[in-house]
């Protein structure tokens, strides 16, 4: 990757993507920030990744927080020049059942926190004239998927935030990209996917590749995207998925 070293955020970096994220970072030699709720996941996660890695606890959709955790990493590490939006919680449940608060928790989480949290990091990444932003989507905003709507909502918010942020922030030398993560082998999506054998096999039927992907398959895109190799790719909302959202 790159030879100088950078400092790298990575919200919900205890565990799946974030985790991947996390380690693949370290192992380019970048000083990766985990940030998430729960202390000792992140001191456990820090310690095992090593040096480069530290934590911060923060609960994100607490939103009054973000601008003094922002602070606090730029006044201790001087600079950030990677953000990822990784953090995010999901709700599984037929439409008419979902209530306004849990929608609104989604949405909080999964999307306003990103928009808070990546403006604080803009502000700081301005004065450098340098950075990138890598969000986190979903093939819930590729096609329709059941049960998720606030979900969906999100991510798909995250897709047109993703693409408005690039085309202003990319004059500033400020690059934003989205992966879009296809059905990948984590402990959230075991526990949907193998109560499920029905849902499973049609997830597997529409994948071209014919099996689920791994969290270091969606890590090596982001660290494709945060590194030189992109330096002239912004805007982008990157399927990470064995072709599932052009499976039939």
């Amino acid at each position: 990757m790159d030879k100088e070293p950078k400092i790298a955020i990575v919200t919900g970096g205890a565990s799946g993507l974030g985790l991947a994220t996390a380690i693949k970072l370290v192992e380019s030699n970048i000083r990766t920030i985990i940030i998430g709720r729960n202390e000792q996941n992140l001191a456990e996660t820090a310690q095992q990744l090593g040096s480069l890695c530290s934590y911060k606890v923060c609960d994100l959709s607490n939103l009054q927080t973000i601008p003094q955790l922002v602070a606090s990493i730029v006044a201790e590490y001087g600079r950030i020049d990677i953000l990822v939006n990784n953090a995010g919680i999901n709700l599984k449940k037929p439409f008419t059942e979902v209530t306004d608060e849990e929608f609104g928790r989604v949405i909080l989480t999964n999307l306003t926190a990103v928009f808070a949290l990546s403006r604080e990091v803009v502000k700081a990444m301005l004065t450098q004239k340098s950075g990138c932003i890598i969000n986190i989507s979903s093939m819930a905003a590729q096609y329709g998927i059941p049960y998720v709507i606030a979900y969906t909502a999100a991510k798909t918010g995250i897709e047109g935030m993703t693409k408005a942020m690039a085309v202003e922030l990319s004059p500033e030398g400020i690059r934003v990209n989205c992966v879009a993560p296809g059905f990948i082998a984590t402990a959230m999506s075991a526990k949907a996917l193998d109560n499920d054998p029905q849902r499973k096999q049609k997830v597997l039927s529409r994948t071209p590749m014919g099996k689920l992907g791994l969290p270091e398959d969606v890590a090596e895109a982001i660290i494709y995207l945060a590194s030189d190799a992109a330096k002239y790719v912004t805007g982008v909302i990157l399927p990470v998925d064995g072709g599932n959202s052009i499976g039939f």
